[in-house]
């Protein structure tokens, strides 16, 4: 089917693409899923977002970006506007489902060519979406229970088990699902028993234009009040026990016990799960005699985090899980190397030894060692950052828009429809 024939049903239950990434439940997610969008009406698609109105002040719809009417996000009404955690979702799903079909329903019949849904609750809307329009069902998991319960700090929460059932239910229903890497693609296979030939790998992109290099470092220090004097390591992503921010903060403190000199360390990001977990970060920052090293700040908009990223010497990412790791391809897009954990998408989207470093487990001992031998390489102020510039110019939102076009038509090839 051309693409510009098609009419995008995109699904994000829990999360808004408008909302601000690195707080609550904002993250890679909403970024993948605005810039996805963007991409897809580049090539004509015409593509709806659904989400759960947060507040009542919200419009029912209102465009992506200001004059551009090819991506509209419905705010639809579910439970109430405030206080529902993430995990109180699912009681609303049938509030979600009704509305979404309210608005398919003032559409002319068979608008929608395809619905594609990002993360289980919304794969339960997106399944009788799809059914209801006859239509094929998408679905981009991002993250996994069973993935996430095999990597867990300690003493976090485990996904309770509604949720693996739930997103087994959603492996089986879907007609295409999409893995960012094919790590993830093993993943669903071997944990979920979800389909091989079903399963298709599509990386995702970075605006190359926003995060790239900048000339002239120094200025840009000066301006976002960081040291000049004194290694800048940056942490950027939401403070909860799967992104380990806690990992870097006890590195500082196993290299200030050790008499041994300490980088920077920048935490741009806000809570997300716990309202305390700013406040228990800043607590442990003090319990290890580091607090004067940490910069703690609130997240900020894209263009924004492109000159953090470039200012950095670092860009550290202790993640215990990730499907992807979008920050990872931002920061080297913006010419900086990054410390990650060998985990998930890090493995891939991180060269080690050429465009940044892949340390093995969360242990503090070790990441202080990784950081500083990092730091100290006089590789990483010059081959490296070159490196991780030419590592993400491999990736391209309009790349990924005409991968998830050609699985839109691989679904509808596949799909049965329900008038045979």
């Amino acid at each position: 089917m051309p693409s510009e024939q098609q009419r995008v049903a995109m699904l994000s239950v829990h999360t808004s693409p408008l909302d601000q990434p690195g707080t609550g439940d904002a993250g890679g997610m909403n970024v993948y899923i605005a810039e996805l969008s963007r991409a897809l009406a580049r090539r004509g698609a015409l593509v709806e977002i659904f989400t759960r109105a947060t507040s009542s002040a919200l419009p029912e719809a209102v465009e992506l970006d200001a004059g551009d009417d090819r991506v509209l996000v419905h705010h639809v009404p579910a439970g109430p506007f405030e206080g529902l955690d993430k995990n109180d979702l699912p009681a609303q799903l049938c509030a979600v489902t009704a509305g979404v079909l309210r608005v398919g329903a003032a559409r002319p019949a068979g608008w929608f060519d395809v619905v594609h849904a990002h993360y289980w609750l919304s794969g339960h809307v997106g399944w009788l979406a799809a059914e209801r329009w006859d239509v094929p069902l998408v679905h981009t998991m991002h993250t996994m229970a069973r993935v996430k319960n095999a990597a867990l700090a300690p003493g976090d929460t485990p996904e309770p088990a509604t949720r693996v059932i739930g997103e087994e239910q959603v492996v089986a229903a879907a007609d295409a699902l999409v893995a960012s890497t094919a790590e993830e693609a093993q993943d669903l296979v071997g944990m979920y028993d979800a389909d091989p030939a079903r399963v298709h790998v599509v990386a995702p992109g970075v605006d190359l234009s926003v995060f790239r290099p900048r000339a002239d470092r120094a200025a840009l220090r000066r301006d976002l009040g960081l040291p000049l004097d004194r290694d800048v390591v940056l942490f950027a992503g939401r403070i909860q026990p799967l992104k380990a921010p806690d990992v870097l903060v006890r590195a500082l403190g196993v290299l200030r016990a050790a008499g041994r000199p300490r980088p920077a360390l920048v935490v741009l990001g806000g809570p997300s799960g716990r309202a305390t977990a700013l406040q228990e970060l800043r607590a442990l920052a003090a319990a290890e005699g580091v607090l004067d090293d940490v910069l703690f700040r609130p997240p900020v908009p894209r263009p924004e985090l492109a000159r953090w990223f470039a200012a950095a010497d670092l860009v550290a990412m202790p993640s215990r899980s990730e499907s992807f790791g979008l920050v990872a391809v931002e920061a080297q897009a913006a010419g900086t190397p990054v410390v990650a954990s060998a985990v998930g998408g890090l493995r891939s989207c991180v060269h080690d030894g050429v465009s940044g470093r892949q340390v093995r487990g969360h242990d503090p001992a070790v990441w202080a060692e990784a950081l500083t031998a990092t730091l100290a390489d006089p590789a990483v102020r010059g081959p490296w950052r070159a490196a991780a510039r030419r590592v993400a110019e491999q990736y391209s939102w309009d790349a990924t828009a005409e991968q998830v076009l050609k699985v839109y038509a691989l679904a509808a090839q596949r799909r049965v429809p329900l008038r045979a």
